[in-house]
């Protein structure tokens, strides 16, 4: 692992310093992710029952595996747009995973997650609104590493039905205990690929921006973020027995509701501003016509005179 955190250390740090290309970013955490897999073998080797597939054929799992480093380190990288948010999700994932690990015995896995959510909090006292230091894209794919390395190693243990703490619908646990981040960020992929854009694309259409439209301030969008993510989490253990897929659809579905109610609010405010706008700019004009036929002037003699 140490591999990883040095390769991903080393592309957050030349983007933050001169920058590197969509591409080149890719490249970097596929290295990372090349590292953790092959050197700590680590994997995603099945689907525990999810749509029917159990244990997944070896070059699938590989695939699986990449994809979902790719996805959880990205999803910290986007969510990093108000201060204090990416810390804070972080350290409430790598909180929940460390304890998990703490009580199933996997003391490696629990350090690394309790490690991250200490320095975390630490972090947070100075980055929390107004932020007196930023993570940047070092921080923020440091971050993500960790937690996607920590979100693999509980679907391998947590769905061991034979281990010590096992959890039913491990795969839709796994994704609630991620959902801001992770449903955030595939639905901003998606949108801007439908529309022709590449998904690595930058725009306004994240969660946050959308709280932000609404005037909430960056602690306020930070405190009902982690609020909903932690909601998400509770939700998914309490009701791991419904199954993947019922439980799966249930947080997607709300997700959605949730997304669409956030976005035609922020529609209606923007257009409540329009108008304000207009009606301002129509008013000024006004004054503008009126006021060459109302000058009033001061004679020598201090006397008001209409022109």
């Amino acid at each position: 692992m140490v591999a990883a955190f040095f390769v991903i250390f080393m592309v957050g740090m030349k983007d933050d310093i001169v920058g590197l290309t969509p591409l080149k970013k890719l490249i970097g955490q596929l290295m990372a992710s090349f590292a953790v897999i092959y050197l700590s073998n680590l994997q995603i080797s099945s689907m525990y029952g999810f749509m029917g597939f159990n244990a997944l054929p070896p070059h699938f799992s590989l695939l699986l595996t990449y994809f979902t480093f790719l996805v959880v380190i990205n999803a910290f990288n986007l969510i990093d747009g108000v201060d204090g948010l990416a810390g804070s999700v972080g350290m409430l994932v790598s909180g929940v995973l460390g304890t998990y690990f703490l009580y199933t015995g996997q003391l490696v896995y629990a350090v690394l997650g309790f490690s991250m959510a200490g320095g975390l909090a630490a972090f947070l006292i100075y980055n929390i609104s107004p932020a007196r230091i930023f993570m940047g894209d070092t921080g923020s794919l440091m971050v993500g590493l960790v937690n996607a390395i920590l979100t693999i190693k509980f679907i391998e243990v947590a769905g061991n039905p034979a281990g010590k703490l096992p959890v039913e619908s491990v795969p839709a646990v796994a994704i609630a205990i991620l959902i801001l981040p992770l449903f955030d960020t595939l639905r901003v992929f998606a949108v801007r690929m439908l529309h022709g854009r590449s998904p690595f694309a930058a725009d306004r259409n994240h969660l946050h921006h959308y709280l932000l439209a609404l005037n909430l301030n960056h602690r306020q969008v930070t405190l009902v973020c982690v609020g909903v993510n932690a909601a998400y989490i509770a939700f998914a253990f309490y009701f791991q027995h419904i199954g993947t897929g019922w439980l799966l659809g249930s947080m997607i579905g709300s997700s959605l509701i949730l997304t669409g109610v956030l976005y035609q609010a922020k529609r209606r405010k923007e257009n409540m501003l329009h108008k304000v706008t207009i009606a301002t700019v129509n008013d000024a004009k006004a004054v503008v016509e009126v006021m060459p036929k109302s000058v009033i002037r001061v004679n020598p003699k201090g006397i008001l005179q209409d022109k």
